[in-house]
């Protein structure tokens, strides 16, 4: 279980991201965390995977709490979470398959499990036939699969995707969102942050609405309402 209770994250005395949030998402839930751009989303997933540290309040990723974990204690529960980003953030100079596999050498995993695991994974988003394309041969929503396989492929507990689709267009957007729906149905949770009501409204899933940091809205089946 995630559990963010009574965080707050601010920067100076005039610009709150997050105000008092206090919010628990359940294993295998698929999360919409909505809300117009500079809500607070963004902050909501890096103070989970501890990029950013709340002012106030805790973060707990089941018996850990993140938000007090030491930078040498902060790998072990980042493998367990698997993140996602609107502009990609591939390795320029390694093709897709070496994308994945290196983040299965930083996670330690030996060399055998990368040789079955990648190609399983490269089948798994559709892209079996892109394994040794570069970055710059592919499309946006080919490097946007090729993402989803590198923050899947150790299995993590949790998927985080900041509008993984912002830089996509309607037809990779749908593939996208599907892809993210067939990984939850594996039981990874899922939370996806995005502006999109489309998207949120065909998920039909539990949506939870931030507006100027605060928490204004949680709803099991909701739509996106601000």
């Amino acid at each position: 279980m995630i559990f963010f209770d009574k965080v707050s994250k601010i920067y100076s005395p005039t610009s709150a991201a997050l105000k008092n949030v206090t919010v628990r998402i359940l294993p295998k839930e698929f999360v919409s965390v909505v809300g117009s751009s500079g809500a607070g989303k963004s902050t909501l997933l890096k103070l989970l995977i501890a990029e950013e540290r709340p002012t106030e309040g805790r973060i707990f990723l089941d018996g850990d709490e993140v938000s007090a974990l030491s930078y040498r204690e902060l790998p072990r529960v980042r493998r367990r979470i698997g993140s996602i980003f609107q502009d990609f953030k591939l390795l320029r100079d390694k093709t897709a398959y070496e994308n994945i596999a290196f983040a299965m050498e930083a996670a330690g995993r030996d060399p055998k499990e990368i040789e079955e695991d990648v190609p399983q994974v490269l089948d798994l988003v559709g892209l079996s036939d892109k394994a040794y394309h570069f970055p710059h041969e592919l499309s946006g929503g080919e490097k946007q699969r090729v993402a989803i396989a590198r923050a899947f492929v150790n299995q993590p507990d949790v998927i985080t995707a900041d509008e993984p689709t912002g830089n996509l267009d309607p037809v990779n957007t749908w593939e996208i969102i599907e892809l993210l729906t067939k990984i939850n149905e594996l039981g990874t949770t899922v939370i996806l942050a995005t502006h999109n009501k489309e998207i949120v409204d065909w998920l039909s899933r539990r949506v939870i609405t931030i507006d100027k940091g605060e928490l204004i809205r949680d709803e099991q089946k909701g739509t996106y309402i601000l």
